[in-house]
């Protein structure tokens, strides 16, 4: 099972430093890879009807993935780059495969690209796209990105997108791996019909368990081995910070049910500076290497 961190986007402020460093020291430590969170714009709670749900505001900060990962890509040599999620229905297609394509480029192939549907109406109002299609949509887009970064010259005519004898130039000289996020049926069925693995949310949580077994089951049915599909756990807790002993419990169980990758959760701890999330990485990291030889 392959251990990453999660980049605690929020704590950090928007600092363009924080992020170079934070990489760096994740990649220095040897975490495999490094998960960024996707959110376009931050919007108020107040007088929403309906509520608006989750926990972000107008105040907390977002760096854009892929602007971030091409930022990175000349600054790391190792470290693998995962969208955790790409809130993709809510973006141009064609213009997503471009700056994958090219983040993919830059980095010499360490690109993953998580993809989920959203939750936010607000987003996909503010970027002009239709909410309530977006699961259809996303079942269009996935197939539809994989054309793009393979094939020379492409007609297409789709629901959502077209395009007239043309494509991406430069492409990415592999097929990148798109890999499903969320927490519900759809996107679980959706993984397994088109993707190469399922981003789990809350990661040592009943809910995320019960949703890898479920997944096993949909792969079982659809006669596609498990071998080969990956399963990673954002280990983000849903109420207050795991302690030391229960992240590395965590640890323990995500490799027992068969898990490929674990990402580390380092806010809500606290820290006022990067070099407290890095501090932490390294006992983490060091505790692992001691306990699970």
């Amino acid at each position: 099972m392959r251990l990453g961190v999660i980049y605690p986007q929020v704590e950090l402020g928007g600092d363009p430093s924080a992020l170079r460093r934070f990489a760096q020291a994740a990649e220095e430590l040897g975490y495999h890879h490094l998960v960024m969170y996707d959110h376009v714009i931050g919007a108020s709670h107040e007088d929403r009807d309906p509520p608006l749900w989750g926990p972000y505001t107008e105040r907390s900060p977002f760096h854009d993935p892929l602007v971030a990962f091409a930022y990175l890509a000349g600054l790391t040599e190792r470290i693998e780059f995962v969208s955790g999620i790409l809130i993709l229905p809510a973006r141009q297609t064609i213009l997503v495969a471009r700056q994958t394509a090219d983040v993919d480029l830059m980095s010499g192939g360490r690109l993953r690209l998580g993809v989920g549907a959203g939750y936010n109406p607000l987003e996909f109002h503010a970027m002009g796209a239709d909410f309530t299609t977006r699961g259809k949509r996303l079942n269009e887009q996935i197939p539809y990105l994989r054309r793009l970064w393979s094939e020379e010259l492409i007609s297409y005519e789709g629901r959502f997108d077209q395009i007239d004898r043309a494509n991406i130039v430069p492409r990415p000289t592999r097929q990148i791996p798109i890999w499903c996020g969320g927490f519900a049926e759809a996107m679980f069925r959706r993984a397994v019909a088109m993707a190469d693995g399922f981003i789990f949310g809350y990661g040592l949580s009943d809910d995320a368990m019960n949703g890898w077994i479920r997944v096993q089951e949909l792969l079982a049915e659809a006669g596609r081995p498990i071998d080969g599909f990956g399963a990673q756990f954002l280990m983000h807790p849903p109420a207050g910070p795991y302690s030391d002993e229960e992240t590395l419990e965590g640890i323990r169980r995500l490799r027992e049910v068969g898990a490929t990758h674990a990402s580390l959760y380092t806010m809500d701890r606290g820290f006022a500076a990067v070099e407290q999330h890095i501090e932490y990485m390294a006992a983490i990291k060091e505790s692992v290497e001691a306990a699970l030889v």
